[in-house]
């Protein structure tokens, strides 16, 4: 999967996790600062993309992604 597309089929599911506009999202929207960095959001996260991608993440690690892009690079490795 080509980055660009796995950019926004991230940011598709961090907007429908934490109930965002998929629009208002980049790869540098902070968890904490910009999203309110709630557990419950973040483990339904980990496990859609887990369900979608094919990745399997721990939720320590997916948790300590300070921005979407951090995120994507972390999914990126466990492809």
């Amino acid at each position: 999967m080509e980055r660009a597309e796995l950019e926004a089929k991230v940011l598709e599911m961090v907007a429908a996790s934490f109930k965002k506009d998929a629009a208002d999202l980049t790869t540098e929207t902070s968890f904490k600062d910009d999203l309110g960095g709630a557990s419950v959001q973040m483990v339904a996260l980990v496990s859609e993309i887990e369900n979608e991608l094919d990745a399997v993440l721990m939720l320590a690690d997916a948790s300590a992604c300070a921005t979407i892009g951090d995120l994507i690079d972390l999914i990126e490795e466990e492809m």
